[in-house]
């Protein structure tokens, strides 16, 4: 069995903090090896797997190239291909995905560890942005969960808000366990929408920010006012991307935690070779499941690592601010 096929199950069990930094190596190797951009990525920063040694030594490759080179283990033909949300202004990232089972088991698996069996909630989701186009990860994951759920009025509802609004608050008089996942700005439209009186057991789950249809707001702000309408005493959060297999949650606080075979680290903001620690600094994520394209990569999301092992988001580098993450855009 090659290094590919073994991780696809190994991921999933328990793994000790020197059985990741292990598997995380051999990935190193392998995609070295393999996704030729990466090793063109690697060899000019002098790094390959002769000269790495540790898991901190490890180049992470900038998210922006997966907008214009192919991120593909060179074995491996994609099934699909999972496109981002670009705006008319920029450039979509594309993630081949030759295996969409696997996909399917990633983040059903990392659902499931956080919130237990998918078949206990009505799964509804408000995605106006990502329904509208084609390619869309989020989507793909959503209606898988939602045909999980099995429950009947389980499904997407597209500017349908009067619709959502009352049936939630039907859901709710029975007690059934709502989850709703939102883009952002269209759960703000949907909290202005009335009054309501939910069951306080109702998850209310956002994603994917404003998509330009309004400003941007800190997580703080979108939470109160979430809160404040919903009438309920927390907002969860999902924290996923077109470039990554899996995803991390927040059910209090805006603390997010990856699944086990995620670890997420800072950079510094004015060296993106530099590592930090108890300050904000850009996202470094290394996702196991990334098996077929690349594991290390390098985001363009502010945040800041907790000592419980948790994160916050506290913003986006702006491309003024990217410096030496984008050296290879021109190879």
């Amino acid at each position: 069995m090659n290094l590919i096929e073994h991780l696809k199950d190994r991921i999933f069990q328990p793994l000790s903090q020197h059985e990741f930094e292990s598997l995380a190596l051999a990935l190193f190797e392998e995609q070295y090896q393999n996704v030729s951009p990466y090793r063109q990525y690697c060899d000019f920063l002098g790094k390959n797997p002769t000269a790495v040694s540790v898991l901190s030594e490890v180049p992470f490759l900038p998210i922006s190239l997966f907008k214009n080179h192919k991120i593909l283990h060179r074995d491996y033909s994609a099934q699909t291909q999972f496109i981002s949300s670009g705006t008319t202004s920029s450039e979509p990232s594309t993630h081949w995905i030759p295996d969409l089972d696997f996909y399917a088991r990633c983040f059903s698996t990392g659902f499931q560890r956080v919130y237990g069996s998918i078949d206990q909630y009505v799964i509804l989701a408000l995605l106006p942005s990502y329904l509208e186009r084609s390619g869309s990860s989020l989507v793909h994951m959503a209606q898988s969960l939602i045909e999980q759920s099995g429950h009947p009025k389980s499904g997407f509802y597209l500017d349908e808000l009067g619709t959502l609004h009352k049936l939630m608050h039907q859901l709710s008089d029975k007690g059934e366990k709502i989850l709703l996942l939102g883009v952002s700005y269209a759960l703000i439209d949907l909290a202005e929408y009335g009054d309501w009186q939910l069951n306080p057991e109702t998850i209310i789950m956002e994603t994917g920010g404003m998509k330009g249809k309004r400003s941007e707001w800190t997580k703080s702000a979108l939470h109160k006012k979430l809160k404040e309408a919903f009438g309920l005493d927390q907002i969860h959060s999902e924290y996923g991307m077109t470039e990554l297999m899996s995803q991390a949650y927040a059910t209090k606080d805006g603390l997010f935690y990856p699944p086990e075979w995620m670890r997420i680290t800072t950079r510094d903001p004015e060296d993106p070779m530099t590592t930090i620690q108890g300050r904000t600094g850009g996202l470094n994520i290394i996702d196991l499941a990334n098996l077929y394209s690349c594991a290390f990569i390098a985001t363009q999301d502010l945040g800041l690592i907790h000592d419980s092992g948790g994160f916050t988001l506290m913003g986006r580098f702006d491309h003024s601010d990217l410096r030496g993450c984008n050296l290879l855009l021109e190879v």
